[in-house]
């Protein structure tokens, strides 16, 4: 993506203004609690004890988050913590590292960057909390939910949550397409791939629907073969993007869809909500004179991580990548209050 794909500045800084406008939030949140499930899209600190080269508790990380770097993949705040604001809460939701005492009735965030559907993925840079994983830990925090409140209570409670989930772009990046480290892609077409990833979590799906989430969104993966790590180190065979990796992607999605439409058949009493991606797509023109970068923001190490505490670029409203995975806060604000939209008939 950093090979002078652009987007109309204007009508990217309108949209942002008038999502701002329109969805501001007064007064009580719309849902008791918020739980959080997936990668470094939506990690909030939860891999910063763990031995992992996923891991970003240094500057540049954070130059525009309140107290600084906190272990969130990006300048500011993320999707989940945007997202938070919309539906009402005052306070970030608080990582399962940290989440202790009462503020876990208001939610509990268990992303892990590098983390995957599938229990290898990401396993090369290091230790990740999968998303089985992630499982285990809501069931404890439930478990804690249930001591605090009893069991009717507690499941009175949890129905009212909403649960989000945000994965899959790992067992792309960091196992499907890695075949130095792992032979998923000598096994699978692009297609059966997918078909195998959504196969595993379905199942994990019904793990939460199991333990009292009723209200649940299920987002698709982005664009991956436009963002700069891909652009950068796969052949675009002169196209903007790496169209293979977006097509492969587009099988997961496409399956994603159909699951959350089976979901929503088989579970009456449950309401899911499947999650476009934004896509930053080639297809917008630049005004004269302006462009949003696609490039990434800060200079990026081995892994397309920041350097620690290099500069970044100093208009940051102006890059829609932050290292070479990630988005900036501006993007965030738009992908969640596009998402807020969707979301808006089950909260």
């Amino acid at each position: 993506m950093a090979h002078g794909i652009k987007l109309h500045l204007p009508v990217f800084l309108l949209l942002i203004f008038v999502f701002l406008k329109q969805y501001q939030v007064h007064g009580e949140s719309k849902v008791p609690c918020y739980f959080i499930f997936g990668d470094s899209l939506v990690d909030s600190g939860n891999n910063n004890n763990l031995e992992t080269k996923a891991k970003v508790n240094y500057p540049p990380y954070g130059i525009d988050f309140p107290g600084g770097p906190t272990g969130r993949f990006t300048n500011g705040k993320t999707v989940a913590d945007i997202m938070g604001e919309l539906l009402g809460f005052e306070d970030f939701i608080p990582s399962f590292l940290i989440a202790n005492g009462s503020e876990i009735l208001k939610g509990v965030n268990y992303a892990s960057g590098s983390a995957g559907i599938r229990h290898e993925s990401g396993k090369q840079l290091g230790v990740n909390i999968e998303l089985d994983k992630q499982l285990e830990n809501h069931q404890t925090i439930v478990s804690r939910i249930v001591d605090m409140l009893g069991n009717e209570s507690a499941a009175n409670l949890l129905k009212k949550c909403f649960y989000w989930s945000v994965i899959g772009s790992n067992d792309y990046l960091n196992n499907y397409f890695m075949p130095q480290y792992y032979n998923t892609s000598s096994q699978y077409t692009p297609d059966k791939f997918a078909e195998s990833l959504v196969k595993q979590y379905s199942p994990q799906i019904m793990t939460l629907y199991n333990s009292g989430a009723r209200k649940m969104a299920l987002s698709g993966i982005g664009p991956l073969g436009c963002i700069p790590h891909s652009t950068s180190n796969y052949d675009t065979k002169g196209s903007l993007c790496v169209d293979s990796m977006n097509d492969a992607v587009n099988y997961f999605n496409s399956r994603l869809r159909s699951l959350v439409d089976q979901l929503n058949n088989d579970l009456a009493d449950a309401t899911f909500v499947y999650l476009n991606p934004v896509d930053f797509g080639s297809g917008y023109k630049a005004s004269p004179g302006f462009s949003l970068k696609l490039s990434g923001c800060c200079k990026a190490n081995e892994y397309g991580q920041c350097i620690p505490n290099e500069s970044p670029c100093y208009f940051r409203s102006f890059n829609l990548f932050w290292d070479s995975f990630h988005p900036t806060e501006i993007s965030n604000k738009l992908s969640a209050r596009l998402s807020y939209q969707t979301l808006k008939k089950i909260l």
